[in-house]
Order: C-alpha cells, then sequence, then structure tokens
C-alpha cells in the first residue's frame, strides 16, 4: 500500500516531486507510525465490514480502527466481537483485496488474547489493538496481553495507547499521570506504535464540546493537556512516540457563525471554486485547521470518524518542495557542524543545529507522504483525490 495509492499513476507522476513509499504491515514500526495517517475508525458491529473495508482501501485509507468500545452499546460486545471474527475470516478469504492496516480497539485485556485465538489464521490480517482510556496502573494488563497474543499468533501486534483519562486532564494529577504513563509505554516501546489523543473524552469531563468553528486548540483546557502530553512523551531525543491528532467531529454546518477559514486564492489558482464552496459547507475549513494546528504542535496524522475526513488530512501531510529543500540542506554531510545558511527560496533562515530534528521528522513524513513538486499545493492534491 501507499498513500495516493488511488490516484492513477500518471496524475502522481505529476503532482510529486518524490512520491509517497510502498510499505505493508510488517514494515519497521518508526516507518508504519509516520504512515498511520488518517486513521479511519469504524463500529465493529457494522453488517457489510468487510465490504467496508475492502471499499476504504480503494479510496486511499491505509489505517482503520475497528471498534468494540465507545462506538457500540454495552449490550453490542459480542455481536461485534462475532461480527468481527466473521469478516476477518471473509476478508482474508479475498486474494485480491489488500486492506489497511487493521486495528481492533477492545474494552478489557481478556477480549485480547481471545479475539486472537477466535481469529485464526485471519489473524494475519490484524495489526494490533487500541487500548482504550490508558494509565500507568490500567495499561500494563493490555499491554501484557499484546505480548502474550502476539507470542501465541506468531504475528506481530502493536499497540496505540488512547490517552483520555481525567486523570490526565485534571491539573492535580497531571504529572503523575504522565510520568506513570511514560514508564508503562517506554517498558514496551517496541511494541507501541503511536499514542492517540481522546480530545472527546477531555471534554466531557467539563461538560464542552468545541463548535465547527473552533479548533481543539482553542479549548484551552484541551490545548494544555496536548502539549504537556507532546512535552513529556512526544520528544525528539529518541524517547518519544508518534502522537496523533484528536478527531474532528463534523461532517456537515447547517449555519456558521464566524467567517469560513479558507482563503480564496489557492483555489483561484487551483481552478477549484466549487471545492472550497464543498469544503466551508461540510465544515472542512475547520478541519484543515486543525489539521495545521496539530502538526505545528508536534502531532501526525489523525482520528478520523468518517472517509471524506481522510483526503484533507493526507494532503496536509504531504511535503512541501520547499519544506523538502530546507530539511535536505540542513542534512547535508557537510553541514554536521552546524552553522546557519539561507534557504534555497530565500525566505528564511536555516539554522543547522537547532533544525536538525525537524528536519529528520520532515524527512520521515516526506518517505511516506511524499513530495510535492514545486507548483503544487494541497488544493491540486485534494482535487486529485476526490478526482481519483
Amino acid at each position: 500500500m501507499r498513500h495516493f495509492g488511488h490516484i492513477a499513476p500518471e496524475v502522481r507522476g505529476r503532482l510529486f516531486h518524490q512520491q509517497p513509499c510502498e510499505f505493508t504491515a510488517d514494515s519497521p514500526a518508526r516507518l508504519l507510525s509516520a504512515a498511520l495517517g488518517a486513521t479511519l475508525y469504524s463500529p465493529a458491529t457494522r453488517p457489510r465490514l468487510a465490504d467496508d473495508i475492502a471499499k476504504q482501501a480503494t479510496l486511499g485509507v491505509v489505517s482503520m480502527v475497528l471498534c468494540l468500545e465507545d462506538s457500540i452499546g454495552d449490550e453490542d460486545v459480542e455481536a461485534g466481537e462475532e461480527n468481527l471474527v466473521r469478516h476477518f475470516t471473509d476478508l482474508a478469504a479475498r486474494p485480491d483485496v489488500e486492506p489497511p492496516l487493521l486495528f481492533i480497539r477492545v474494552r478489557t485485556p481478556e477480549q485480547i488474547p481471545d479475539l486472537v485465538d477466535r481469529l485464526g489464521p485471519a489473524v494475519r490480517l490484524l495489526s494490533g489493538f487500541v487500548l482504550p482510556k490508558f494509565t500507568e496502573e490500567r495499561g500494563i494488563g493490555f499491554l501484557e496481553a499484546i505480548a502474550g497474543a502476539e507470542t501465541s499468533s506468531g504475528r506481530r501486534l502493536f499497540a496505540m495507547p488512547v490517552l483520555e483519562s481525567p486523570e490526565l486532564l485534571y491539573r492535580e494529577s497531571r504529572v503523575d499521570a504522565l510520568e506513570g504513563i511514560a514508564r508503562a509505554v517506554d517498558k514496551y516501546r517496541d511494541r507501541v506504535l503511536a499514542l492517540r489523543l481522546g480530545v472527546t473524552d477531555f471534554c466531557s469531563s467539563y461538560g464542552l464540546r468545541r463548535a465547527p468553528d473552533m479548533t481543539a486548540y482553542d479549548v484551552q483546557i484541551v490545548a494544555s493537556v496536548i502539549a504537556d502530553v507532546v512535552n513529556m512523551l512526544g520528544r525528539a531525543d529518541g524517547t518519544g512516540f508518534t502522537v496523533t491528532g484528536p478527531v474532528w467531529e463534523y461532517f456537515r454546518v447547517p449555519e456558521r457563525m464566524f467567517k469560513p477559514l479558507l482563503r480564496t486564492s489557492p483555489f483561484l489558482e487551483g481552478q477549484a471554486v466549487g471545492l472550497r464552496e464543498r469544503l466551508i459547507e461540510h465544515a472542512m475549513d475547520g478541519l484543515l485547521r486543525e489539521i495545521s494546528l496539530d502538526q505545528a504542535n508536534g502531532l501526525l496524522g489523525k482520528t478520523c470518524i468518517h472517509p471524506s475526513h481522510v483526503l484533507p488530512v493526507h494532503a496536509l501531510s504531504v511535503v512541501s518542495h520547499e519544506e523538502f529543500s530546507d530539511a535536505a540542506d540542513i542534512l547535508r554531510p557537510e553541514r554536521l557542524g552546524g552553522g546557519v545558511l539561507r534557504s534555497q527560496y530565500t525566505n528564511k533562515m536555516n539554522e543547522v543545529k537547532p533544525h536538525r530534528a525537524w528536519a529528520e521528522r520532515t524527512m520521515l513524513r516526506a518517505e511516506v507522504f511524499g513530495v510535492a513538486n514545486e507548483d503544487v499545493g494541497f488544493v491540486d492534491l485534494l482535487a486529485a483525490g476526490i478526482s481519483g
């Protein structure tokens, strides 16, 4: 699989200076953690789950979470498990389908070995588990269960803890909670693919819900948690993990209070005025702003609950030609001694030592999402992705 793999090769050739790389579920963890992109959530109870997964794969989705937790009722868990096993088996029997990276969001550690055992040979399609309301005390049991299931199945299985518990939100317990989480995930570092943020649960603790005109960063109590999570768990010194962006809840906005957040000029240049209108109509201008703020705050990828959110996440994850040029210049072997240089675009200073970690992260993103051609912007990527 590859990002933008659903687009015709000749179109990709026009869009990309460096095309996104190919990867599989067996690729190195460092690559997969960056490649998750827009991780699409789906209730495990969907009656045509295998068909849904196959369809989303053809539309550019590269990672999905099949949820047995908050997205279904307590009374539907058993049926959801049965549905998962049945549709995994169905999908495994389709040689012409290459599914996305598939994860199961469970409720309890006991579900992990049970589901792995029930999946049988179809476990080869499973990349791991999403662990809800993760804390040190609660999380160790989940991580131990994954380690045991990996041994019994012979299948590499990753964990994606979700940081969403009230202990992380409350000021008096946040540091202790983060230190505990850090101890737990560090112990199982090779098994933890990424950390996910559960902003909806954070808001729930205070009876809040951000409007479609607002991003998670406008809700200050949420923004402070994101900052502290990245501060303690997302460092670029080798101790950190990939931290993914929070979910965007909206698909369509009946009316808005504030002006749209999308400038007109990029869409005029791309001859895509109609695309701008559709994005605004479906609240995508707020999503696009939040994705940009995610990236500015050290997050990569995003939890998505609607297929229409996937392409914007991927389009804004592509490395621009200017970013690539700066990163490549900073990482030249002859620059190891440091120094300051003017960018090739002659519009900024590149300071080699302070910008090195940024350049390394940018090159990893370039590997999995590609580098746009010099005259290609996110509008062009969006338009091409929509048309296929």
